[in-house]
């Protein structure tokens, strides 16, 4: 095959790409495919990958210094309360999931930072004989307070419906998720995590029951209950049990936790509406994939606004709105490098 060498082409400094690309003498499609690298996985490897696919040199900083800049122009240009599926059908259900998980920050410790995932009833899956599927998901991420996370939640959640009887909440028993679900959305259905509710029930059993087969047979004459929508039994079976002086403060502890959830454990019901569900795996796997995967890897700490700009980044991939980028990339904005 002939090839032939091109060689070195000058490029007069009257050049639009002289003037550089968001302050880069960078293509926007190389700027592209960095961000794109930077968002993936740490910066010191993302050099490696890039010259291994393209034969072009770049260093960890340049990655690093394009990646956390694209995140904070995406911050303040992408509106992330905004839908990124159709609105919601009249015999859908919007099934909307959020918690918090922790950071490890440069001089602050470990920080909070929420995430929220919304999907679909006609977007869940279930093969038979396989685990369960969500096809389409929407995220939303940032660092900061509950009050500023709520508040961009309750736009997003309004923006694919405004019927309450539509929304199902599946929270733990976080006061402040708890909290806004009833004070925002009151119509709503409210889910207490069951398989959250089962870790309170295991840990209470095997602090109380002195056999072990005792407290598991325990536990599973309790699920079974739930599962048929007689919590208030459960409270009742818990409530009966003698406690000695040394326990009754876990004893105490579980009631005020049941008591608190009550009006949230009609599971019966809950696996008749919607897809059924009655678990928050979904929003345990959106913080493996948007957060952890990307921003806990090891030795990693982040400055408050540099966890934004990623999981700014993080969001957008995972809402399959990277064309928000390419835009981004394309633009000759000043330079502010």
């Amino acid at each position: 095959m002939l090839t032939t060498t091109i060689g070195r082409i000058t490029i007069s400094n009257a050049n639009d790409f002289s003037r550089g690309n968001h302050g880069f003498q960078i293509s926007a499609l190389l700027q592209e495919l960095m961000v794109y690298a930077g968002q993936l996985q740490c910066y010191a490897h993302c050099g490696e990958v890039i010259e291994k696919f393209l034969s072009i040199q770049v260093s960890a900083t340049q990655v690093f210094r394009l990646t956390d800049l694209y995140g904070e122009k995406l911050g303040n240009t992408v509106d992330f309360t905004l839908r990124t599926q159709p609105p919601l059908q009249a015999k859908e259900m919007l099934y909307v999931e959020a918690d918090a998980s922790m950071l490890l920050m440069r001089q602050q410790g470990w920080k909070e930072v929420k995430a929220g995932r919304l999907f679909k009833s006609s977007d869940c899956l279930h093969p038979e004989g396989k685990q369960g599927l969500i096809t389409h998901s929407q995220y939303l991420a940032q660092m900061g307070s509950h009050k500023s996370f709520s508040e961009k939640m309750e736009a997003l959640v309004e923006d694919y419906t405004i019927n309450q009887q539509q929304m199902v909440f599946i929270s733990d028993g976080a006061p402040w998720l708890k909290n806004w679900i009833e004070d925002a959305f009151p119509g709503a259905t409210s889910i207490l995590d069951f398989y959250h509710l089962l870790e309170h029930l295991h840990a209470f059993a095997a602090a109380f029951f002195a056999d072990a087969s005792e407290a598991k047979q325990w536990v599973e004459q309790q699920k079974e209950l739930l599962l048929n929508s007689h919590s208030e039994q459960v409270i009742s079976n818990v409530n009966s049990l003698t406690a000695p002086k040394g326990k009754r403060r876990i004893r105490a502890k579980l009631l005020a936790y049941l008591n608190a959830n009550r009006s949230r454990m009609d599971y019966k019901h809950y696996q008749t509406i919607g897809c059924g569900i009655i678990g928050s795996g979904a929003i345990e796997s959106a913080h493996r994939t948007v957060v952890q995967k990307r921003m806990k890897l090891s030795g990693q700490r982040w400055s408050k606004k540099g966890a934004q700009h990623m999981l700014n980044l993080r969001v957008i991939y995972m809402n399959q709105q990277w064309d928000k980028v390419i835009q981004l990339a394309k633009s000759n904005l000043a330079n502010t490098a």
